[in-house]
């Protein structure tokens, strides 16, 4: 598989889920920009024959880079636009952060595993996304120094929304989250933040995500050695 016949994949699963997502294709730009990111840039190089097919892949230290039709889907769901500035949580491989940051002015990344953490970094630098800036951090607590975010995204499955992160989402803003237990139902959700301040959620699918680990900062320092 190629990555024009993941593109084709991705139009395909929109068509068999639109009654779940609420439309029958995706935003133009997102298309665009799953077309323009090198998604076997990001993948190890055992599994590179692996990268445009339609499931996730494993990366290393228990973490997945999601299919791409869960990427376009969530990066669709937070409806980027070209000033905004983005928090994702759970930088991993660095293929969502690198498709977020072709959308926006700036990318905010967490990530709990310093090994991941750095690997992503130099994919950044290689190919040139300077709008990127990442650290290793828990990211249940999201990255408060540069709050509030237009739009947030988390890359595995929380048991809960986090409230720091809907602390950090401005008014007007999305914040795109699968929840639920690991290896049970989880739900892809999608949460608005009116002008007003009111949350309002919508269940958009069911998914399958790593869990979110709400780490210790003792902890964070030991993945570092």
């Amino acid at each position: 598989m190629n990555q024009k016949h993941m593109i084709t994949v991705i139009e395909n699963e929109v068509q068999l889920t639109r009654s779940y997502i609420g439309k029958d294709k995706l935003d133009e730009r997102v298309m665009d920009v799953m077309v323009r990111v090198p998604r076997d840039y990001f993948v190890p190089d055992d599994v590179k024959l692996m990268a445009f097919n339609n499931g996730p892949i494993p990366i290393g230290h228990g973490q997945t880079i999601s299919q791409p039709y869960i990427v376009a889907l969530m990066t669709d769901l937070l409806q980027l636009k070209p000033d905004d500035s983005v928090l994702e949580i759970g930088t991993g491989s660095g293929y969502q952060t690198a498709v977020l940051s072709l959308l926006c002015k700036k990318v905010y990344s967490v990530e709990r595993i310093y090994q991941l953490n750095e690997i992503a970094r130099q994919h950044f630098k290689d190919l040139i996304y300077n709008n990127i800036e990442t650290c290793v951090a828990n990211g249940y607590e999201g990255w408060p120094e540069h709050a509030p975010y237009d739009a947030i995204i988390v890359t595995a499955a929380a048991s809960n929304i986090p409230q720091p992160l809907i602390e950090q989402l401005k008014p007007g803003g999305n914040l795109v989250i699968p929840v639920g237990a690991a290896g049970k139902h989880q739900q892809l959700m999608r949460v608005k933040k009116d002008l007003q301040g009111e949350i309002l959620i919508d269940s958009i699918l069911g998914v399958a995500f790593v869990p979110l680990v709400n780490d210790s900062v003792s902890s964070l320092n030991e993945s570092m050695n």
